[in-house]
């Protein structure tokens, strides 16, 4: 088990912070545990996560029901080692020294369960990616 002091630091920034933001955060939570500090946050967030969001994660057998949209700071993104942003266009600050990627996904907003899952689905292939990325295993100590 590692320190979570020195553990990366990911956060996730959509529009809403509603779904895929919320998606990203959950997955990269239960996966990879105290490995990684996660956050969220939007630049207009909803007053809830989008309910087909989270029937969606729930078929997943994760729980993101009591989430609360979040607004984007610029502390959260100081105090960040990676950005994800994903459709969140200049809303998000740049600073020096942390690594920003831009996920292009389709937005769950509006959408049914059946239209969510494959987005879902996307977004848990890039953060098992980003997981591999950002924590070595034992052999590449």
């Amino acid at each position: 088990m590692s320190d979570q002091i020195d553990a990366p630091q990911v956060l996730f920034v959509c529009v809403h912070n509603a779904g895929r933001s919320q998606m990203a955060a959950a997955f990269l939570t239960h996966l990879a545990g105290d490995r990684v500090r996660v956050r969220s946050a939007g630049s207009a967030p909803a007053d809830q996560v989008n309910p087909a969001v989270v029937a969606a994660m729930a078929e997943r057998g994760i729980d993101i029901s009591a989430e609360i949209p979040k607004m984007l700071s610029i502390d959260a993104v100081q105090a960040s080692d990676v950005v994800i942003t994903m459709g969140c266009g200049d809303a998000c600050p740049i600073f020096p020294g942390k690594r920003y990627e831009d996920w292009v996904l389709d937005d769950p907003a509006g959408q049914g369960v059946q239209a969510v899952r494959p987005i879902r689905d996307a977004i848990e292939a890039r953060v098992r990616a980003l997981i591999a990325d950002l924590i070595p295993t034992p052999a590449d100590r």
